[in-house]
């Protein structure tokens, strides 16, 4: 296992005290679960943790002078989208230790796959009357660690929207409609989105409820889960590339059809599906239903 040596002194790492994070919810906070299976792109996070630090200890261990400015920085990675963002940022004022909380909240839409969350001590501003061996360079990091939460599990996830099919192209009365890329290779974040009819009431307000949804609600979302499911194998069942033998990029639209046709059909290999959908679609369609298990939880 390589370390990664940097070209400047740092501070022990028991400098800064940090305790988990943890993640709000209506019912209160919960500790960061490895894993929250049930998530999808309309539930935003809202975490926080508490960190302490002694920044004269801090400065004095990385040969850094007093006056030298410091920032505690919570950043935020998510594989899924491929997208990294800042999350709070709190200027370290005078010597004496501290207590603070970092704030992060992060909207559904820009998430997916895992996300990481990078916790960082930084040097806030270039400082050059140091010890030779201090940190000079501003954004220079003295101290980080990183926690991962996979948001995906085993069921398929997409980004969705609620828009006006009569401002697009789509049938006006439809309730629902996916769009899905023929790239296998990209991001699956950036390849899939599943349009929701904002006319349509009974579809828009089974999603606006998904988190507590009523029976007819559900019948919905089972309904939509299960033709999205068919939509998305019957494209990839299309395309010559797609073959379990295949090496696609982790979270990309390859790799997240891959995982749905074994999910689905354990055991059975694309060729055989492949000739099931095209030798007789509805069969395909009926062994589909079956195994979403389209509308048992309704």
């Amino acid at each position: 296992m390589s370390t990664r040596a940097l070209p400047y002194r740092r501070p022990p790492h028991h400098v800064v005290d940090t305790q988990p994070w943890v993640l709000l919810t209506e019912d209160g906070e919960m500790h960061l679960p490895e894993a929250l299976p049930f998530w999808d792109y309309q539930m935003d996070l809202q975490l926080r943790r508490t960190v302490r630090l002694d920044p004269r200890r801090a400065k004095a261990s990385a040969g850094l002078p007093n006056h030298a400015r410091l920032t505690l920085a919570a950043i935020w990675t998510s594989t899924g989208s491929g997208l990294r963002g800042p999350g709070e940022k709190i200027i370290v004022e005078g010597l004496d230790p501290i207590e603070v909380d970092l704030n992060v909240h992060l909207s559904g839409s820009d998430l997916g796959g895992v996300l990481r969350l990078d916790t960082a001590l930084v040097l806030a501003e270039r400082c050059v009357e140091t010890d030779p061996l201090a940190p000079r360079r501003a954004g220079s990091v003295l101290w980080q660690d990183e926690q991962f939460l996979r948001l995906q599990g085993d069921a398929p996830q997409f980004p969705m929207a609620v828009v006006d099919f009569s401002k697009t192209s789509f049938p006006d009365n439809a309730p629902w409609h996916l769009q899905i890329s023929n790239n296998l290779h990209a991001a699956t974040m950036g390849s899939m989105l599943l349009l929701i009819n904002e006319k349509n009431k009974i579809a828009a307000t089974a999603f606006e409820n998904a988190a507590k949804a009523r029976p007819i609600d559900r019948v919905v979302l089972s309904a939509v889960y299960a033709d999205a499911a068919r939509l998305m194998l019957e494209h990839a069942l299309r395309q010559e590339e797609f073959d379990e033998t295949a090496s696609f990029p982790e979270d990309s639209l390859g790799a997240t059809l891959l995982s749905l046709f074994h999910q689905l059909f354990p055991g059975s290999t694309v060729n055989d599906v492949r000739f099931r959908l095209n030798r007789s679609p509805a069969l395909f369609a009926s062994d589909l239903q079956a195994a979403v298990k389209l509308f048992a939880e309704a």
